[in-house]
């Protein structure tokens, strides 16, 4: 049987009513906005050719208040697969064009089917997100659409990366489905996350704000922590996602993309020497080592602009992926806080899911004291670190650089917190407290009747060093793999980690233990 002609022009007609119906004038407007259409964004994120779209013709309710009648291109979301290189993506992106992107019942059904498809399947989830939050007209069912999302987005966690890329309002409970994935992109100038937008925080509390200050890109990526990268535009955007992509598994019963064949070189590294400050007083800029550490100097540094006395990231050494955590000395000393302990807690747990293993580097002098602190409940925040690491079955190498000091030390991955291999520099102290302080607990009736004060505190305080934080006394009691130089750091850590990669680590059978949150 031939299909008559006119079937087919009747076909092509339709799909490209639907597929076209944004005007060269206002894609013209997009793209100079740094914006691209809901489109667009999916054909340029997949290689060309291999985008299939699911539910194209899917439709809003009939009944929909004020809408019957009307034709929602795709209702408003375009969703299907296609292939970045070898890896298989599902994705979906919502439509500002169509009634402002906003979420009705068809609209999630296509978003949670697409979902699905990555969960039966094992690829990732990208969504670009782009919609003015639930579609009034359509009532409890909107409602109802994003309690399908959310579920289906807990579904999928822990099982496939999941990365939201926020390209304009995001807006109501529509910004509950980012914080519920692993990764957030914001672009800079377009996009906005909120609950409640400046007009009805005035109403309600009588306070005048901007959109800015409360969703903005900026205010997401260094207060509110929400946001954990910030992209230039939309396809600065689509470039992160493909990043974060080129440093993660599938799905989280695969190995990340490691390249093996990259030998190991055992190559000293002596300017790494300079990167230690000539005094212990002196903070040490820990981009500097990082940088001499993985392949190329390249860090993909995740939450870069949030609680910065800390840094976390994807990287590779000799070939092999890891995620990066480190104190930074140059901000508040390198001391952990609420917002710190955090931070590292997520990025730990991420990396755990997807099999990535954890190299820290510590120089931490304890955790920021104050009654804010407290009062924010820092017990709580730092039992996070505790619990991320001592859950954390991938491979654990540890590097301690300069200070590690109580409570602190055991959070940045001690060797009883699980740490597979834990090194020290020559420099490293590991104590209760720092020398000075200690000192003034345990030698204070002798500083009192010293002629000289502050030659004697710094008399007892090398003593102190010497007796009690060396890394050879940690050595002498095995709670160190090793006392290193710090010209081998390179070489050492990445022959630890093609030793541990085979790592397996059986935990006690249970739904999942009790994070502290």
């Amino acid at each position: 049987m031939t299909i008559r002609p006119e079937l087919i022009e009747k076909l092509r007609a339709r799909r490209d009513k639907l597929i076209d119906h944004v005007s060269p004038e206002k894609l013209e407007a997009l793209h100079a906005k740094g914006l691209l259409s809901a489109r667009e964004r999916l054909l340029t994120l997949f290689d060309e050719g291999t985008f299939q779209e699911l539910g194209l013709y899917a439709a809003h309710a009939a009944t929909a208040f004020g809408l019957a009648g009307r034709t929602l291109p795709a209702d408003g979301v375009i969703a299907g697969n296609g292939y970045v290189g070898p890896l298989q993506i599902a994705a979906f992106s919502q439509d500002f064009n169509v009634v402002a992107g906003t979420l009705g019942k068809m609209q999630a059904r296509k978003i949670t089917r697409i979902m699905r498809h990555a969960l039966k399947t094992g690829v990732p989830l990208v969504a670009f997100k782009d919609s003015g939050g639930a579609r009034i007209q359509e009532g409890v069912d909107a409602l109802s659409g994003y309690g399908d999302v959310f579920y289906t987005n807990v579904l999928l966690s822990g099982v496939v990366p999941q990365i939201a890329v926020i390209c304009g309002p995001c807006a109501g409970g529509a910004a509950y489905s980012p914080a519920l994935m692993d990764f957030v992109i914001m672009t800079r100038n377009n996009a906005h996350m909120f609950l409640t937008g400046p007009e009805v925080i005035k109403a309600v509390t009588g306070r005048a704000t901007t959109m800015a200050e409360v969703g903005g890109a900026e205010m997401h990526s260094t207060v509110s922590g929400n946001a954990h990268f910030v992209a230039e535009d939309d396809r600065h955007a689509i470039t992160l996602v493909k990043q974060i992509l080129s440093y993660l598994p599938a799905n989280n019963t695969e190995d990340p993309p490691h390249d093996l064949s990259v030998p190991i070189e055992e190559l000293e590294d002596p300017g790494i020497n300079d990167c230690i400050p000539d005094s212990p007083s002196e903070p040490l800029d820990m981009y500097s080592v990082i940088r001499r550490l993985v392949d190329n100097g390249e860090l993909l540094e995740v939450h870069a602009g949030f609680a910065r006395n800390v840094i976390v990231g994807f990287a590779r050494i000799s070939g092999v992926v890891i995620g990066l955590v480190a104190n930074q000395p140059m901000v508040n000393a390198g001391a952990l806080d609420l917002n710190a302990a955090d931070k590292v807690a997520r990025f730990v747990r991420t990396c755990n899911i997807f099999n990535v293993p954890v190299v820290t580097l510590v120089d931490v002098p304890g955790f920021l004291p104050g009654v804010e602190q407290e009062r924010g409940g820092i017990i709580r925040h730092g039992a996070k670190m505790l619990s991320a690491y001592g859950s954390c079955t991938s491979p654990k190498i540890t590097v301690i650089l300069r200070k590690a000091y109580g409570g602190s030390y055991l959070a940045m991955c001690s060797q009883e917190m699980g740490a597979d291999m834990v090194y020290a520099w020559p420099t490293a102290e590991i104590a209760v407290m720092g020398a000075e302080a200690a000192v003034k607990i345990l030698y204070r009736k002798e500083l009192e009747q010293a002629e000289d004060r502050q030659a004697k505190a710094a008399e007892l305080a090398q003593a102190y060093r010497d007796e009690f934080a060396s890394p050879y006394v940690s050595a002498s009691n095995f709670y160190i793999t090793d006392v290193i130089e710090p010209q081998d750091t390179r070489w050492m850590v990445a022959l630890a980690l093609r030793k541990t990669l085979d790592k397996r680590e059986l935990r006690p059978a249970k739904k999942h233990g009790n994070i502290p949150m």
